[in-house]
C-alpha cells in the first residue's frame, strides 16, 4: 500500500474513532444535579433558610454558620435549631423537584426555583421560577403537582 493511500486510511480510521467517541453514550448529556444550587458555591435555594417557610410562613435568609451539606448541595438556615430541624429529616423541609420550578417540572423541563416566589401545599415546599409562571402554576396546582411527579425525576436527564 502506498503512502497516500495509508495516509487516508489513517485519517478515515481516526475520524470514525472521534466519531464513535463523540456519540458515545458516556458522553451524552449529563444528568442534572438532583438540587438545583449554584454552581461554584453548591448552594441550595439561594442560601434561604428551608426551614422558615414552614416556621415562619415567608422566606428567610441563612447564615454560613449554619450550613448542612445533603443531596450534594448545601443548605443554609437563620439558626441552629431550624439547622438541626433539616439535618434530622431533609425530605420534610426541602423544596419539591430540588428546588426547580415547579411549573416547569409540570411541563417536562427544568428551570430555576426563585426562593422569593413560593408557597405550601399539603405539608410541601414548591418553587417557582417567578410571580407571572407562579399565578399560572396555581390555576391548577393539584393537576400541575400531579404532572410534576409524573416527570420527576427524569427530567433531570433532559
Amino acid at each position: 500500500m502506498d503512502k497516500t493511500r495509508r495516509s487516508v486510511l489513517s485519517f478515515g480510521i481516526c475520524g470514525l474513532a472521534v466519531a464513535l467517541l463523540l456519540a458515545s453514550p458516556a458522553r451524552a448529556q449529563a444528568k442534572k444535579p438532583p438540587v438545583f444550587a449554584d454552581f461554584a458555591s453548591k448552594l441550595a435555594i439561594d442560601g434561604y433558610d428551608a426551614v422558615a417557610y414552614f416556621k415562619t410562613g415567608q422566606p428567610v435568609k441563612g447564615v454560613p454558620d449554619h450550613t448542612v451539606t445533603w443531596n450534594g448541595a448545601n443548605w443554609r438556615f437563620a439558626s441552629a435549631e431550624n439547622k438541626a430541624a433539616f439535618a434530622a429529616n431533609p425530605q420534610t423541609f426541602a423544596p419539591q423537584y430540588g428546588g426547580y420550578c415547579a411549573w416547569a417540572v409540570s411541563e417536562g423541563y427544568t428551570a430555576k426555583g426563585d426562593p422569593k416566589h413560593w408557597r405550601i401545599v399539603d405539608g410541601k415546599l414548591y418553587l417557582n421560577y417567578n410571580a407571572s409562571v407562579q399565578t399560572n402554576w396555581a390555576k391548577d396546582i393539584p393537576a400541575r403537582i400531579s404532572k410534576g411527579d409524573k416527570h420527576w425525576p427524569s427530567v433531570l436527564g433532559k
